[in-house]
């Protein structure tokens, strides 16, 4: 019999019921039924005491570890047997943990007993994410610079930063006129940018620090990261003019180049022979060279006659040749001189889209002053009269029919001019035009912009539709209701 309520039971070390036991003895006593666990609703991540931030999901093996902890001493007097969490729902801000424990109570007695947690989640935003919502603390900046005119390779860097995602941890991105800043929490951040930028562009890179303030006892020292990055100042479609050393190391090319793409190197092609070269940054920079012109220096020409070279013998030495250029011997004429019978002759690498009559944006070199260190010692009889750049279209025809778009980096711009729509503008045709940049860009769908029928077609290049992507966006249903939006 019990010996208190004198109920027959099976013999035991207590003679007790489980009930009188468990009216005697609570082995939960001393274990808190309630917590508080804090949240960061910007990165989603939960405050594990003293100071760090995890990341974990809804009834995950991680936020039960986290949870226990908050009870682990209270814990050490009984033995954990099972947890796990009771459904609740996920706005909810409450956290339920359903614990089974067990302890030796009278006698040598072993109790057994199921109980309820319960957890308030507390929001409190993390020190990263303040960092971020201050956007003037920071602890690392990268300076990307250009001396340039034109800014085709910001805004193909632009984007490739887009793709890969690496202006996610940025504080703040700034504008400015031959460059961009990227402010960072951390030193880590932004050398991962310095090291991004060193595989994309070609450039050199330096750093610098400047001690804030230090605590002398705890050896603790506050420094603010200064990393400058100079991108090599040679755009796309540039007129070059080699070093002899170079050219002569780079299979024999002739000195005056013109440049056909920028990537991780600088892509050259020697318009009379077709010979290719690609120079890195550390190559550039042991042996630097600038362009001859700038881009507003374009002068329009028009195509009077044209013969294809399909043979052309290599010279000593000589390196690759382009597969994708088509080698011809041309006669133009300025579209300005018209009326006169002046014509240049030159050597072109553009014999594959070029046919007489077509009009063709170029360089004049035989009516210009070139203040140039390598050209002025150059022999006159191996600079061209004129060097071709590429074929000129109708620009508000490709403009209106442009069915893509592109997407930017949020960043504090200074006040922009006419001249930056015209960059940008030269910036899409050229991908209109090269497709190997084409590959490292994402290209977006304007759904705005129906697709026109061919039939009107200038023989203009353009993207097609199996190149881009479907842009994400949110919309809502007939209904309008709340809970109505969907992802499509």
């Amino acid at each position: 019999l019990c010996c208190q309520c004198g109920v027959p039971i099976p013999p035991n070390p207590a003679n007790m019921c489980v009930g009188c036991l468990r009216a005697q003895v609570d082995i939960t006593e001393g274990i808190p039924k309630q917590g508080t666990v804090h949240f960061c609703k910007q990165c989603e991540r939960y405050l594990q005491p003293p100071g760090t931030w995890i990341q974990c999901a809804l009834e995950s093996r991680e936020l039960l570890a986290l949870c226990l902890k908050k009870i682990k001493a209270s814990l050490s007097k009984v033995r954990l047997i099972d947890a796990g969490f009771i459904w609740t729902e996920p706005h909810s801000k409450r956290l339920k943990l359903k614990l089974t424990v067990q302890k030796e109570v009278i006698n040598g007695a072993v109790l057994q007993q199921v109980f309820v947690v319960e957890y308030i989640v507390q929001s409190q935003m993390c020190e990263d994410c303040h960092r971020i919502e201050a956007k003037d603390f920071w602890k690392a900046v990268v300076q990307v610079r250009q001396k340039t005119l034109h800014k085709k390779t910001f805004y193909y860097l632009e984007q490739l930063i887009l793709k890969h995602r690496l202006h996610q941890n940025t504080l703040r991105i700034k504008e400015i006129h031959d460059g961009l800043d990227f402010y960072y929490s951390s030193k880590q951040h932004a050398q991962k940018m310095v090291d991004f930028l060193q595989c994309t562009v070609p450039c050199r890179s330096k750093s610098s620090q400047r001690l804030i303030s230090h605590d002398i006892h705890s050896n603790v020292y506050n420094y603010k990261s200064t990393f400058s990055v100079e991108i090599v100042p040679i755009c796309k479609d540039n007129v070059v003019c080699l070093s002899p050393k170079l050219a002569q190391s780079l299979g024999n090319m002739s000195q005056i180049c013109v440049c056909i793409r920028v990537t991780s190197t600088i892509h050259l092609i020697d318009p009379r022979t077709l010979q290719i070269a690609e120079i890195d940054g550390s190559t550039y920079w042991r042996h630097p060279f600038h362009s001859l012109f700038h881009p507003k220096q374009l002068e329009e020409f028009i195509i009077m006659d044209i013969n294809r070279v399909h043979e052309k013998k290599k010279g000593a030495g000589a390196g690759a040749r382009s597969n994708k250029h088509t080698l011809a011997e041309a006669w133009v004429r300025k579209t300005s001189e018209l009326d006169t019978d002046h014509q240049y002759f030159c050597c072109t690498h553009l014999g594959h889209i070029l046919n007489p009559g077509d009009l063709v944006l170029g360089f004049d070199l035989a009516n210009c002053n070139l203040n140039d260190e390598f050209a002025n010692k150059m022999n006159p009889q191996h600079i061209p009269d004129v060097v071709l750049i590429k074929k000129s279209y109708d620009r508000s025809k490709r403009q209106r029919r442009r069915n893509w778009k592109l997407k930017e980096l949020e960043r504090d711009r200074e006040a922009t001019d006419t001249d930056d729509e015209r960059q940008y503008q030269d910036f899409l045709e050229d991908l209109e035009e090269d497709e190997t940049i084409r590959k490292n860009v994402n290209i977006y769908r304007n759904a705005d912009i129906p697709v026109e029928s061919d039939t009107d077609d200038d023989g203009a290049p353009r993207i097609s539709l199996a190149e881009m992507l479907e842009d994400l966006h949110i919309s809502q249903d007939a209904t309008g209701g709340e809970g109505a939006e969907m992802l499509t």
